[in-house]
C-alpha cells in the first residue's frame, strides 16, 4: 500500500450547537469581548468519564460532534473526508480505552482504516486506507472515533492549509486568515470547538504552528516517544512526529499516555502535575533566520516572558548560537528532497508523470529545487545529523527556552497559497516559520501555549522547548501556564460550543 507521508519518505458534549458568528467576521469584532477565565465546554477526559459513568453515551457524543461539524463546516472547511456513519457504527459498538467513545478527526497525512487517505493532493484521489497507520491504531486502541479526515496542504509541505484539491481551510478567529499548516483542519475544528482535540503531526512546526495561530494548544513530542512511520527503512533523520492539537493541557497529557512508546528509550509517562520548581528560561525572541518579528508578536512575548517572572521563573535574554540562514537553507532543501520523493509517489499511484495535473505547483517548485541540488542533499544530511548535539548543548545554562512560535500573527489566505509565484510564497513562510524547526531535527520536545492575543484579537502562541526527553517537564510547566492564564473559554468568532 502506498505510504502517504512525505515525512515518511525521508524518513462539547451539548446536543444542540449554535454558532457564535453566521456570517465572518474580523478578528477585530471580537477583540474588544473580555477574555472569559471560566471554561464552560467539556474536554475528552471529561467527555471519556461522562460516558465511562453512564451519564451520556459515545453514540450522542458522535452525533453532538456531527451537530457541530455540519455547523461550522460550512465557513470553516476543515473537514476533507466525512465519515460520520463509520462513527456512528463504531460508537454503537463495544469501545475500551482512555478515551472510549470521544470522537475525533485524523489527519489526512496517516491512514485510519475505512477511511481516504489523499495527503492533501488531488493525485492520490481514490486511496483507501486498508489498514491503521500505527500511530491511528493506538488512537483506536484508545477507544477514540474518528469523525473523518482533517484538511492538509499538500503532503503537508507548508505552513497554510490551501490545498488545490480542497480549497482553503479558514481561521475561525478570522475567516479572511490562514489556520497555519500542515495540521491546519485540526487546529480550526478544535478552536471551532467541534472536537475537543485532534490529531496533528509536525516535520517543522505542523503542530506547533497551527496551535499558534487558531488558539489552542500543542506539543510536538520527542523524537519516539510516539509511533509515526510504518514497518521499514528509517530516513537519515526522523524529523516527524505525531500528536494532537488540544483545548485543553491534560487531554495532551492523557493522549501522549494512550499512544507512547513502551520501548525503553524513553521512562513512560506517568502522573503529570502543575510544576512546582522554578526554572531557568531563555527568552529568545529574534527569528533564526534573521527574517523580522512583527511589532505585535514582540509585545506578545514580552508579555509571556513577564507572566513566566511573575511565576517566580528566571528570565534572561538568551540569543540562540547557531548559524540561522546556515541550519534554514540545509532543513529547506532536506525538505525539497522529501517533495521530490512524494511527487514520485504520487505519479506512481495515478499513473502519470509528475505535472502539474497531479502536483501542486508548490511542491513541483520544492522538488526543482531538490533536483538542482541533488549534489548538497548528502552534506546537508551530515549537518543535520550533527546539529542534535548543538541544539543539547544550549540547555547546559538553562532548562527551557522561550520564544515565538511564528514571526507575526495569521497571515491572509492566499498569502502563501500552493499555486501562487513559488519565490514570492517562500518568502512568506520564511518569514512566518522562523523558529520552529530546529526542535524537529533535534528530536526535541516543544510546545505552542496560547496565552496572548493580538490588538486585533489574533491568537499569538508563546513556544518552549526543552532538550529530547524533556516532554513531562513541558507537560508540568504547561499545566502550570493554563492555571495562570486559562484559555479554554476564550472562544473565537466562529464556535460551535
Amino acid at each position: 500500500m502506498l505510504k502517504m507521508s512525505r515525512r515518511a519518505m525521508l524518513a462539547g458534549s451539548a446536543a444542540t450547537v449554535t454558532l457564535a458568528a453566521c456570517a465572518p467576521k474580523t478578528a477585530g469584532e471580537e477583540a474588544a469581548a473580555p477574555a472569559q477565565t471560566v471554561p464552560s465546554y467539556a474536554d475528552g477526559v471529561a467527555m471519556a468519564a461522562g460516558i465511562a459513568a453512564g451519564e451520556t453515551t459515545a453514540l450522542e457524543q458522535v452525533e453532538a460532534a456531527i451537530t457541530r461539524a455540519r455547523a461550522v463546516e460550512p465557513q470553516v472547511n476543515g473537514i476533507v473526508s466525512e465519515t460520520f456513519e463509520m462513527a456512528r457504527s463504531d460508537a454503537a459498538g463495544l469501545l475500551t480505552g482512555a478515551f472510549a467513545g470521544v470522537p475525533s478527526f485524523i489527519k489526512d497525512l496517516i491512514d485510519w482504516k475505512g477511511a481516504p487517505t489523499m495527503a492533501g493532493s488531488r493525485g492520490l484521489a481514490g486511496h483507501m486506507a486498508t489498514t491503521d497507520n500505527p500511530f491511528a491504531g493506538k488512537w483506536r486502541g484508545a477507544g477514540i472515533v474518528s469523525l473523518g479526515k482533517s484538511a492538509t496542504p499538500e503532503a503537508g509541505l507548508i505552513s497554510s492549509t490551501e490545498p488545490l484539491s480542497n480549497g482553503p481551510t479558514h481561521n475561525p478567529w478570522d475567516l479572511t486568515r490562514i489556520p497555519g499548516g500542515s495540521s491546519g483542519g485540526a487546529a480550526a475544528l478544535v478552536a471551532a470547538r467541534v472536537v475537543a482535540f485532534a490529531h496533528a503531526s509536525d516535520g517543522g512546526g505542523s503542530i506547533r504552528i497551527p496551535a499558534s495561530t487558531c488558539g489552542v494548544f500543542g506539543l510536538k513530542p520527542s523524537r519516539d516517544r510516539l509511533p509515526y512511520s510504518e514497518p521499514g527503512a528509517a530516513p537519515p533523520i526522523q524529523i516527524s512526529v505525531n500528536h494532537a492539537v488540544t483545548l485543553s493541557v491534560r487531554d495532551s497529557i492523557a493522549l501522549f499516555r494512550a499512544a507512547q512508546t513502551n520501548d525503553g528509550a524513553y521512562p513512560l509517562l506517568g502522573d503529570i502535575q502543575p510544576l512546582t520548581r522554578r526554572l531557568r528560561i531563555g527568552f529568545a525572541p529574534e527569528p533564526i533566520g534573521g527574517t523580522a518579528l512583527s511589532a505585535e508578536t514582540r509585545t506578545a512575548m514580552e508579555d509571556v516572558a513577564q507572566l513566566c517572572r511573575d511565576l517566580g521563573h528566571t528570565v534572561f535574554d538568551y540569543t540562540i548560537p547557531m548559524d540561522g540562514p546556515k541550519f534554514t537553507d540545509a532543513f529547506i532543501l532536506y525538505w525539497a528532497a522529501g517533495a521530490g520523493m512524494f511527487a514520485q509517489q504520487v505519479a506512481a499511484f495515478a499513473g502519470k508523470p509528475v505535472g502539474p495535473e497531479i502536483v501542486e505547483p508548490w511542491t513541483l517548485g520544492l522538488a526543482g529545487m531538490a533536483v538542482k541540488r541533488i549534489g548538497e542533499v548528502p552534506g546537508t544530511i551530515t549537518y543535520l545529523q550533527g546539529f542534535e548535539a548543538q541544539y543539547a548543548s544550549f540547555f547546559d545554562a538553562m532548562d527551557v527556552i522561550l520564544t515565538p512560535v511564528t514571526g507575526s500573527p495569521a497571515v491572509p489566505i492566499g498569502e502563501q497559497a500552493p499555486d501562487g509565484d513559488f519565490d514570492k510564497v517562500m518568502e512568506s513562510v520564511l518569514r512566518f516559520v522562523a523558529y520552529t524547526s530546529p526542535m524537529n531535527v533535534a528530536g526535541a520536545a516543544s510546545m505552542s501555549v496560547p496565552l496572548a492575543w493580538s490588538p486585533s484579537g489574533l491568537p499569538i502562541g508563546a513556544m518552549f522547548s526543552g532538550k529530547r526527553g524533556d516532554d513531562a517537564l513541558l507537560f508540568e510547566l504547561a499545566l502550570e501556564l493554563e492555571a495562570a492564564r486559562p484559555w479554554a473559554a476564550r472562544k473565537p468568532p466562529v464556535s460551535a460550543a
